[in-house]
């Protein structure tokens, strides 16, 4: 469907939980259309300011002259904006032709979300003709947890590739591990699982990472089920991790991922929630997963 989609130029909104590609599948569609030669401007709408968005529409109108095609934008955390920076991103890509316009027809828009966008439209909180000009068509990725036969494969390429980057040989996971991997939810989805290899071959104990995991089961109600041998150190580290990821999840609903509002509401510094957000995978870490 990416491969598809590449060859027109309708703007594709990519839907799915933080970790699950999306950034991803915005450079691999830029990459198989004919603008592959051009840049993609990326505006992450999470640190939106109005002025942001006004030098990137300046960019993107000096590129579009470039002869190798027209550039493309990646609208990153399109949830985050709020109705003010909605109405700005709107006049950038009206199909009047206002003198703000600018992204109108010299680019080709990409947008992701956490969110499913349309009960914020019902609610009111995302404008509908906003919601209609970014979702040309909506490119919905599936959690990890919804596509188990993935995980072995994943989990293979990221032991390969940081084991090169780390120049370290890395043991091979056996069919047990991998088991234990197909029957843990992933939360953080595949940035949580590029964490776990990269922490295998960092400190070259599958083991324990292994049982990290397996003796951490997150039920359909969040509550920590352990294993009757777990070692008590293992339980408390995980019971705190849990306990900890679920405080900060729920700030962050509650703040519709407003992540300054939800710092405040956890009494902790700004810096200090985006590097636990970073360090459970619930959010972007600009790595592109």
């Amino acid at each position: 469907m990416a491969a598809e989609l590449a060859g027109t130029d309708i703007p594709v909104l990519i839907m799915g939980e933080s970790g699950t590609g999306k950034d991803i599948y915005a450079r691999l569609i830029h990459y198989l259309s004919p603008q592959r030669n051009s840049p993609m401007q990326k505006i992450d709408c999470s640190a939106f300011k109005p002025a942001d968005l006004m030098n990137g529409a300046i960019e993107v109108a000096s590129m579009s002259s470039n002869p190798t095609g027209i550039p493309g934008v990646y609208l990153d955390n399109i949830q985050e904006l709020d109705l003010a920076g909605q109405r700005t991103l709107l006049s950038q890509i009206s199909e009047t032709e206002s003198a703000g316009a600018r992204f109108a027809s010299t680019a080709r828009l990409i947008s992701s979300t956490t969110r499913n966008l349309e009960p914020e439209v019902a609610a009111g909180r995302f404008r509908r003709e906003l919601y209609f000009r970014l979702n040309g068509v909506c490119l919905r990725l599936p959690p990890l947890r919804e596509r188990t036969e993935d995980i072995s494969v994943l989990v293979d390429y990221f032991l390969n590739k940081h084991s090169e980057i780390m120049k370290r040989n890395t043991q091979s996971l056996s069919s047990m591990a991998v088991q234990v991997l197909m029957d843990y939810p992933w939360p953080g989805n595949i940035r949580e699982l590029e964490s776990f290899a990269r922490k295998v071959v960092f400190f070259g104990d599958v083991q324990k990472e292994i049982d990290d995991l397996k003796y951490l089961h997150i039920g359909s109600t969040t509550t920590i089920q352990f294993a009757k041998n777990a070692p008590l150190k293992v339980a408390a580290r995980a019971a705190s991790k849990e306990a900890e990821r679920e405080l900060i999840i729920r700030a962050l609903e509650r703040t519709h991922w407003n992540r300054k509002r939800a710092a405040r509401d956890l009494r902790i510094s700004y810096k200090a929630l985006l590097y636990k957000i970073k360090q459970i995978g619930l959010s972007g870490d600009n790595s592109g997963v």
